[in-house]
């Protein structure tokens, strides 16, 4: 087991002491009630294999978050593994012996004074998943679905990625012994193609997007036996990304900053942390106040932006989608809905920021903070900028940055734009 057990004995007992021994909640870890489609409100039973609900919509899962708040402290979190697993009860996997861990989650929260001066920002603050398990923050997601999987008997799993998530859920499914189908783009860094065929997965490079890869997935799932987990098409991906809010709040002693960058491809990060800081609420960890959540895009790939602007509750397919940053490259997320729900609700924005702009900020974090990150955490410090220029946000404000990947996922890219700019911070090249 990747973590010590102790932790968990602990949890446990604590669990059952609270709650009557005839209770579920005595046997195992998750507190899970049902799920609950997230756009008709139908009630689907915990307990069994799932996708999208009949109508078309995500499902989300729902814990007794009121039997939690009489019996679970957050006192207690540091009891648990240094993962996201330290908040067992509100994920929806049943008992230890089922989750398939590597480590991830409990990344960095690390202050940017240089950044901060340079960009008029008194309190920045930048949330690091590019150290989680292979490299970014997918890995949380596909720890939680893979453990489902796991925990269901599924033995062959299949996804449609930009890149991040087919090297984590290859990672994963490694693991847990599934047996992984992915589809990519053909131009994803080849950095994303090498670790999913190393890991075992059986790999298709698609000519198009993701939007191409996952119709490919829809049509071959059923006459292959796989189980898809595109983003959003099954209930538990959700469940690890969420586990970034609860950090976040644990790591400020349970006080939500005052606005959070999150890149925004699918969006489901963003849609995790909404979910996990009303669940945090009803429990009584934390207020009831809310970041403002800015969702950041790519100008040639901007869909969410597009449709917050225009004041729509669901963005259109943007054609031609092109960018950088593979993780944006996202024309039609199938959770746009929650997306600009959470954005519009906290008051926060949707922005987007040019290839060059993110490219230029990426390095400027590296430069200042010894932080590496993927051009997607380099969009939100471009969004960053742009936002105190204008007077959206104020200096003084506590900023949370999510870079949700390390920029050696994208060496080419990066070294093409080092070059192109002449930067070499005193590099020479000295041979005998």
């Amino acid at each position: 087991m990747p973590f010590p057990s102790i932790a968990w004995d602990d949890v446990r007992r604590q669990l059952r002491t609270r709650f009557s021994e005839t209770s579920c909640y005595s046997e195992v870890l998750t507190t899970i009630t049902h799920l609950e489609c997230s756009l008709c409100g139908k009630r689907h039973e915990a307990g069994q294999v799932h996708n999208l609900c009949e109508c078309g919509g995500p499902l989300l899962v729902r814990y007794d978050l009121q039997k939690l708040k009489e019996s679970w402290s957050r006192e207690w979190i540091p009891n648990g593994p240094s993962s996201m697993w330290r908040y067992a009860p509100v994920l929806p996997v049943s008992k230890p012996s089922a989750m398939i861990s590597l480590g991830e989650g409990m990344t960095p929260l690390i202050n940017t004074k240089r950044l901060g001066a340079r960009l008029g920002a008194r309190d920045l603050w930048v949330k690091d998943e590019g150290v989680n398990p292979t490299g970014s923050f997918k890995a949380r997601g596909l720890s939680c679905a893979i453990s489902m999987c796991a925990e269901f008997g599924i033995q062959k799993v299949a996804i449609p990625s930009a890149g991040n998530a087919a090297g984590a859920m290859a990672a994963y499914a490694a693991a847990a012994g599934i047996e992984a189908h992915i589809f990519m783009p053909r131009d994803v860094p080849q950095s994303n193609f090498i670790e999913c065929c190393a890991t075992g997965a059986k790999v298709t490079l698609v000519d198009g997007l993701i939007s191409d890869c996952g119709k490919m997935v829809a049509a071959r799932k059923d006459a292959e036996g796989w189980f898809e987990i595109s983003t959003l098409k099954e209930p538990y991906r959700i469940e690890g990304k969420k586990t970034m809010g609860y950090e976040v709040a644990e790591q400020f002693r349970w006080q939500l900053p005052d606005a959070i960058f999150y890149p925004c491809g699918g969006g489901v990060g963003l849609i995790g942390m909404w979910k996990a800081f009303e669940e945090m609420e009803a429990m009584g960890w934390i207020s009831s106040k809310r970041p403002k959540m800015i969702a950041v895009q790519a100008e040639g790939c901007a869909p969410i932006v597009k449709a917050f602007e225009e004041g729509k509750p669901r963005s259109e397919f943007f054609e031609n989608a092109e960018t950088v940053a593979s993780g944006l490259r996202v024309p039609k997320a199938l959770g746009d809905f929650l997306v600009l729900r959470a954005v519009r609700e906290s008051g926060g924005t949707a922005i987007a920021v040019s290839d060059e702009q993110m490219i230029d900020a990426g390095i400027a974090l590296a430069s200042d903070e010894g932080i590496f990150a993927a051009p997607e955490g380099g969009a939100c410090v471009a969004a960053l900028k742009k936002l105190l220029d204008n007077g959206f946000l104020k200096p003084e404000e506590r900023i949370v940055i999510y870079n949700t990947g390390s920029g050696l996922k994208y060496l080419k890219r990066t070294r093409r734009a080092i070059l192109a700019k002449g930067i070499n911070h005193g590099y020479s090249d000295a041979r005998d």
